[in-house]
């Protein structure tokens, strides 16, 4: 294996950073990407993080993936982890890295008893779909993703409330 997977580091937030930018491209959102790595930074490894990160280090050093991820709760089941994003520089897919990131983040899941761990896909992407079905994730098709974005908050809560 020419990559070892750890904990993300402070030092780690531009690799952090563009890699979150190359899959806004990827997901055909090249100019969604509002975070910055001070962003990063200061929201990921202060003294109360929001989020927490593992990554993929090649031997030289550089970072060719990562897994972000941070605790919710769920009325259901109790403590769960939300699976932000999972990529692996388009260069480097194939080699494992982002079996290893996502196996990390399950493993981290369990040793920490975690009840569930949840995220969303595309449907488009075909490839990520079958793999997390092979790993024995549900992917469901009649559950929707529901967001309310800065512009649409700050309207909504104007007018209503």
């Amino acid at each position: 294996m020419s990559f070892i997977i750890r904990k993300g580091e402070p030092k780690d937030a531009k690799a952090i950073h563009s890699l979150i930018v190359e899959l806004a491209v990827f997901e055909k959102e090249p100019d969604a990407v509002k975070v910055t790595v001070d962003d990063l930074v200061q929201d990921g490894f202060s003294e109360n993080p929001k989020f927490k990160t593992f990554v993929a280090e090649e031997t030289n050093g550089t970072i060719v993936g990562m897994a972000l991820f941070y605790e919710r709760y769920s009325t259901w089941k109790g403590k769960t982890i939300h699976l932000e994003d999972l990529m692996v520089t388009k260069s480097k897919r194939g080699i494992g890295a982002g079996k290893a990131l996502y196996a990390s983040v399950l493993q981290h899941a369990y040793d920490n008893n975690f009840k569930r761990v949840a995220w969303e896909v595309l449907d488009w992407n075909v490839n990520a779909v079958n793999f997390y079905r092979s790993t024995g994730a549900t992917v469901y098709d009649e559950w929707r993703v529901c967001h309310m974005n800065e512009e649409n908050l700050s309207r909504f809560c104007n007018e209503n409330i």
